[in-house]
């Protein structure tokens, strides 16, 4: 039976972030088959017949990388299908999010030939390419995930479970990529009902006047959210 829609498939991509060494990392590997062998990308890969999409990117996920996530830390990024992103035929692909602590070393496997963690900050620099338009799916990831964090506490999951207030500024400016004034920082997420619940005690582990420590609070959304600080403006040239 003819058909006029030429055939498709559908895949799936994930963008996994973590923090190492306070810097935001993302997980990618290196293509062990053709198109762009041997060139980074994100993990993913087609969508079997008998599977669902989300079951799909874990199995991906597991598959080329070794890493199991919990199941609230995947979520649906957005969906890319334009004619030309992928040169065997038309590829439709799902994009997922993960922004997770404490992620392990990646284990490459079946159609990987290498995996690790990049830094994030020099991967959106373009160093190294990624295949495919994996570039594009990477950028949209991260601004998610930096919104995430002006209206969700998700940023606590990265410290400990009592945790100072400098602490928490230090993974805001890993993920959201820019400086953060601490006393406008401390105004606003003090500010904010049931995200942090003191504990009444003092640390001097960040060096200087004991602070105070503190725990997550019951809040599930920020209100008012925490806005990013605004990119520093590039200073005209003397041509301009």
């Amino acid at each position: 039976m003819s058909s006029e829609f030429p055939p498709f498939a559908v895949t799936v991509d994930l963008v996994v972030l973590t923090l190492r060494d306070g810097h935001l990392h993302t997980l990618v590997v290196d293509r062990g088959v053709e198109p762009f062998i041997g060139v980074p990308a994100l993990p993913g890969g087609f969508v079997h017949p008998e599977e669902g999409l989300t079951e799909a990117a874990r199995r991906e996920l597991a598959e080329e990388t070794g890493l199991r996530l919990p199941e609230a830390h995947l979520e649906q990024l957005a969906s890319y299908g334009d004619p030309g992103r992928d040169p065997r035929m038309r590829v439709v692909t799902v994009a997922y999010l993960a922004l997770a602590p404490d992620l392990p070393l990646p284990v490459a496997g079946t159609d990987a030939s290498d995996s690790r963690w990049l830094p994030t900050d020099t991967l959106l620099e373009g160093a190294p390419p990624l295949a495919f338009d994996h570039a594009r799916i990477l950028r949209d990831g991260v601004e998610r995930a930096r919104a995430k964090l002006e209206y969700s506490p998700l940023a606590t999951a990265f410290c400990p479970p009592e945790f100072t207030i400098a602490e928490l500024r230090r993974v805001y400016e890993a993920v959201w990529g820019t400086p953060v004034d601490p006393r406008n920082f401390h105004r606003k997420v003090t500010g904010v009902d049931g995200f942090l619940t003191p504990t009444g005690d003092t640390t001097t582990r960040d060096g200087g006047r004991p602070a105070q420590v503190f725990r997550r609070g019951p809040a599930t959304l920020l209100h008012p959210p925490l806005t990013r600080p605004a990119a520093p403006r590039t200073p005209p040239s003397a041509a301009d």
